[in-house]
């Protein structure tokens, strides 16, 4: 893996991480109001429509195709499609249910499971600086759960979710919108009858009388795509594990968030868990920069 494309790969991944940390939480806690299952079914939909057009202006067809037709990527993108809308959804449910310190806990122990995946079976290496790394965040993330008041299920979903998905998608070289396109056509079935029956049931918030309402749940959509697509793309250029390092950016910037903007306490505790994570960022990043 050469220089540029490392490079490259890491301005990807810290894109997309910094827009899940800020605008993503913003957005998402602002239009909360709609609840979680409309949100995300929106989410969903919009993600499909976006990807369709982009497909169909950029003339991909002849990708989707090949994609399509080849058996392992396609039996890939049926488990990771579940897995995203999964992860979405576990999201969505923190956000509306004021659980966003728990879920993102789930997000500062998700790049220790991307390193430990792509170690056992990816074969990425860990030299002593790595492993150093990996040991200090454990431990501050440890640290860092024993001092909730309750157990963050919230967190363990989203950081078992996110770590699985990126895992499976790091195992087929497939091209990163065709991809994401394909999982939402894979799910699109399940949204349009849930949809359905949301609307059946006057439980929708999105409707052509409310226009405002209506844009922001179609915002939804490339507030998705966008940042999804930065740091997958980010992760195939880099790896499991710098990608992983990278993503505490997310979880960074919404304890941030919570604190400064939504006002929410910032512990002794959690200050201590966030001077003792990046420094094994700190770590892991010098080392990845001395040694490529």
């Amino acid at each position: 893996m050469n220089n540029k494309k490392i490079k490259n790969g890491i301005y990807y991944a810290t894109v997309g991480s910094l827009w899940w940390g800020v605008l993503g939480t913003l957005f998402f806690q602002y239009i909360s109001y709609a609840g979680a299952i409309e949100v995300v079914i929106h989410r969903s939909l919009w993600t499909f429509v976006i990807l369709l057009i982009t497909t169909l202006y950029l003339n991909k067809w002849k990708i989707f195709k090949k994609i399509l037709f080849n058996k392992k990527n396609l039996i890939y993108l049926f488990f990771t499609s579940f897995l995203i809308f999964a992860n979405w959804a576990t999201w969505i449910f923190a956000v509306s249910t004021q659980r966003i310190i728990d879920a993102s806990y789930g997000y500062f122990i998700f790049p220790i499971l991307n390193i430990f995946f792509g170690y056992l079976f990816l074969n990425e290496s860990l030299n002593k600086k790595r492993i150093i790394s990996v040991i200090i965040v454990i431990i501050s993330s440890i640290y860092l759960l024993l001092n909730f008041s309750s157990f963050p299920w919230v967190g363990i979903l989203v950081a078992l979710f996110w770590s699985i998905y990126n895992l499976l998608r790091k195992k087929i070289n497939v091209e990163t919108d065709i991809g994401l396109f394909i999982e939402s056509l894979i799910i699109l079935p399940f949204i349009i009858s849930v949809l359905f029956f949301i609307y059946k049931t006057n439980n929708n918030d999105f409707s052509l009388l409310d226009p405002t309402s209506m844009f922001l749940l179609f915002l939804a959509g490339p507030m998705t795509v966008i940042p999804l697509f930065f740091y997958i793309r980010g992760l195939e250029n880099t790896g499991l594990a710098t990608s992983g390092m990278i993503f505490f950016i997310t979880p960074t910037s919404q304890f941030l968030l919570g604190y400064f903007y939504f006002n929410e306490p910032f512990s002794y505790e959690k200050f201590i868990s966030f001077i003792f994570i990046w420094i094994a960022v700190f770590i892991y990043m010098k080392d990845l920069y001395e040694n490529n």
